[in-house]
């Protein structure tokens, strides 16, 4: 009996950890659809996205997945260093002291991916650069994060069209750097995203105003961004061109704001669509509905890396040629992947909790010291 009782009681806790009124449960969903999308992005042919044409709609996975899960990990740093109400003194100084060795893990944990030679472009190493960015932000009120994220998206595809078309990074050496660092999402561009989830995760995320405006705003700013890349084309093979774009992944002007205004949208949906929309309930519907799901975005990183590590396992030998990656996706791996992600980190979070490389990341974070008074106790428990 008393065997039956700590199963019980340890399940309780966890359904509450990623049910419960502390949890957040639009973020857990927004973080799910990034990885997944980005699931598709890697393991999927994607055609150039033509409205009339139902077969190349998943083209909305490519790079706005990427954007997504970048957006959200600002909000993240936001959640877990105070909320609304950042954290200061001692306790600042704790908990950015934890991030950076978060972010030197994730870094390390990104180059040794990287040695696997899967096939992709790994995120991980520029999402860790992006992190340390965040760091001396941690003060800030949302008004002056905002601000700075729309200077830094007018500015920096400026720069980077510039400094991405150096001779240096067709390099051997130049492409090692790259990789290292990063840069095919190179950090000078995408520390917009961080900022403006940062300032997104300063707000009162369960407020209705809030999650509206996240919706309104940031499908707002995708219509324009990408209307405008309709109407007013850039002559081809120009500066200009590399700048005045809303293509997938080329860091252009209007790539920045069309899909960050995309991803704020899809987090304002997601929260939303999982709010309690009746007195003390705990979770909406939705929330109930898309609770694998969740639990996918409860463990962003283990889900990503456990993609890459099975791909490395599953990799079949190319034919003659053909590359690794047309390969491994002439093998359809897409659906099998997401099942057995959807189903594995439910799995885990029902029965065990908090994802392992989240508990592992969390463990030796706290190599940087106890947490102060107030670091932490924000809305969310969140593991970047």
């Amino acid at each position: 009996m008393a065997v039956a009782t700590g199963l019980t009681g340890g399940f309780a806790s966890r359904w509450e950890r990623l049910n419960g009124p502390r949890r957040v449960a639009g973020l857990d969903l927004a973080r799910g659809l990034a990885v997944i999308g980005m699931f598709a992005a890697h393991l999927l042919w994607i055609d150039p996205f033509d409205p009339t044409d139902a077969s190349t709609w998943t083209d909305v996975a490519n790079g706005r997945s990427s954007i997504l899960f970048a957006t959200i990990a600002g909000v993240s740093i936001a959640l877990i260093t105070g909320g609304r109400t950042p954290v200061s003194g001692a306790a600042r100084e704790r908990a950015s002291a934890r991030l950076a060795l978060r972010a030197l893990c994730i870094w390390v944990i990104g180059v040794l991916l990287i040695l696997t030679q899967v096939p992709v472009y790994v995120i991980l190493p520029a999402y860790a650069i992006l992190f340390l960015l965040a760091l001396p932000l941690l003060r800030a009120r949302p008004a002056f994060l905002f601000a700075l994220a729309a200077v830094l998206g007018l500015v920096m595809p400026w720069v980077q069209a510039l400094t991405g078309q150096l001779p240096f990074w067709d390099t051997q050496i130049g492409a090692e750097i790259g990789l290292l660092l990063g840069l095919n999402y190179p950090f000078p561009v995408w520390i917009a995203f961080i900022v403006a989830g940062l300032g997104v995760g300063r707000l009162d995320l369960r407020s209705l105003g809030t999650q509206a405006a996240l919706v309104l705003v940031g499908a707002g700013l995708a219509v324009l961004a990408y209307t405008l890349a309709v109407a007013f084309p850039a002559a081809p093979d120009t500066y200009f061109a590399l700048v005045w774009t809303a293509d997938a992944h080329s860091d252009g002007l209007l790539e920045v704001f069309g899909s960050g205004g995309f991803a704020l949208a899809v987090l304002g949906l997601c929260l939303l669509l999982t709010r309690p929309w009746w007195a003390g309930a705990w979770l909406g519907p939705i929330g109930w509905l898309t609770l694998p799901l969740r639990a996918v975005g409860s463990m962003p990183l283990t889900a990503y890396v456990g993609q890459i590590i099975a791909w490395w396992v599953l990799q079949p030998a190319p034919e003659p040629g053909e590359s690794t990656l047309e390969a491994f996706r002439e093998t359809d791996p897409f659906v099998p992947f997401v099942v057995w992600t959807i189903a594995l980190c439910t799995l885990w979070a029902l029965l065990v909790g908090r994802g392992p490389l989240e508990w592992a990341l969390d463990r030796v974070s706290r190599l940087a010291g106890r947490r102060g008074r107030g670091a932490g106790q924000a809305v969310d428990r969140v593991e970047p």
